[in-house]
């Protein structure tokens, strides 16, 4: 039960730069409003609407109600063109960064626990990574098993999603995970998603919507549909709880307000999130072991040290979030940020830290983008042939570590991909 006061209004007003822009990766194309400078007013860009309409809030401590769906929900993949994030009318619209995108400290002042931006990326070419293709999205990989199966369904994994509520109905009815209606339709089938459900793109409440719905509909089916914590969630949640309430960062004073609309808060987002919604995410675990999968959003090693078994973990992140202290909460948050731990020589030997600690032959993980990991360079509005290929998980760390976000928010692809897969 998320219990204290519930701070409303993020993202209404401008938000002044602080040491909070040090603390995170900014993509090239997130813009907020700036307090202090004068530039002429940029007409908003209209935002598409999504596919599926949003269920009315379930009254507290009731279970939610499932999602209206249309009867013929659109299933196309279509790419949206990013908004300046956090914009209100009449504010004056600023690059949150000069320079490199991202870029928030000089190449010679760079804190201790700095989470990596693009400019950090060496390139990794094409041949030394191993990319697995994915079934077509125009049919299901696979027939999930009935509902009354011997054991376990089959297992598939969702990288993040950020909003993009009709790519996420097109990549699962394509998989045969949900039908026409988007109801679920796998049977006794198990779908993990890997965290990071909003921020950045149009519908991020939707998304948690269908997951929830989904959840009860697999659970009556004999399967089961489940999410992680992402640091997106954990971000959503500061941001509703603690607003404007000063936290320290490690790098000066910064908020979770301003940190989540430099990190791609939508406005309608907050507007739509209920009590519902924070308990289911407060609730998510931040580690688990599917088969011989140990699944995790953060390609980070910063879980060890919240605990020796998966249960450790997560206990201690949800004694956190209990407790409601922002600046514990601030640096799981900041932990959960920081990202590449599996790649470069390195990586094998920080895959293999986590998976003899935790258990499992190989780690999946969401948060890093397959294009940064890649070393390409995507446009958020996919115009032009400057947009990442992305054919599928990206398997890396001496096929150890399978990377799973396609990139959904600069024009990659939203990954439902079934696990195991061939080497």
């Amino acid at each position: 039960m998320v219990e204290g006061s519930m701070t409303q209004g993020a993202g209404q007003e401008p938000v002044v730069r602080t040491a909070t822009l040090r603390d995170f990766r900014v993509p090239p194309y997130a813009r907020v409003p700036v307090q202090g400078h004068v530039t002429e007013p940029t007409p908003a860009e209209p935002r598409p609407t999504s596919a599926a309409p949003q269920p009315a809030p379930a009254p507290a401590g009731s279970p939610p109600a499932p999602a209206p769906m249309p009867a013929e929900p659109t299933l196309h993949l279509g790419r949206r063109t990013a908004p300046a994030y956090g914009a209100t009318a009449g504010s004056s619209i600023v690059s949150v960064a000069t320079g490199h995108p991202g870029n928030g400290y000089p190449d010679d002042a760079m804190p201790e626990g700095y989470t990596p931006t693009e400019r950090d990326l060496p390139v990794i070419n094409r041949g030394d990574t191993l990319q697995v293709p994915v079934a077509p999205e125009t049919a299901p990989a696979t027939e999930p098993a009935p509902a009354n199966g011997e054991g376990p369904g089959p297992l598939f994994v969702v990288g993040d999603v950020h909003g993009y509520l009709d790519e996420l109905v097109g990549a699962l009815h394509a998989q045969g995970l949900i039908d026409e209606n988007g109801s679920w339709a796998a049977g006794n089938a198990r779908l993990w998603f890997l965290g990071d459900f909003t921020d950045r793109g149009p519908d991020g409440i939707g998304v948690i919507d269908l997951v929830m719905r989904l959840s009860a509909e697999a659970a009556a089916a004999g399967g089961y549909c489940k999410a992680l914590m992402g640091n997106h969630e954990l971000l959503l949640i500061g941001a509703k709880r603690f607003g404007d309430t000063p936290v320290n960062s490690g790098a000066g004073t910064a908020t979770f307000q301003a940190a989540w609309l430099l990190n791609g808060g939508q406005k309608h987002d907050m507007d739509r999130l209920q009590d519902v919604h924070l308990q289911w995410m407060s609730r998510l675990d931040a580690v688990v072991r599917e088969d011989d999968h140990l699944l995790l959003h953060s390609d980070t090693t910063a879980y060890l040290e919240y605990g020796e078994t998966i249960e450790d973990v997560n206990d201690t992140v949800h004694d956190i979030l209990n407790r409601n202290d922002a600046d514990e909460v601030w640096d799981v948050f900041r932990k959960f940020t920081k990202r590449f731990a599996f790649r470069d020589e390195g990586g094998p030997q920080a895959v293999q830290e986590l998976l003899s600690t935790y258990g499992g032959h190989r780690i999946v993980h969401g948060h890093s983008p397959i294009p940064y990991l890649l070393g390409q360079v995507g446009t958020e509005d996919g115009e032009g042939n400057s947009g990442p290929v992305v054919d599928g998980p990206h398997v890396y760390a001496d096929g150890l570590a399978i990377a799973m976000d396609g990139g959904v928010t600069m024009a990659g692809k939203l990954l439902v991909v079934q696990l195991p897969l061939d080497r």
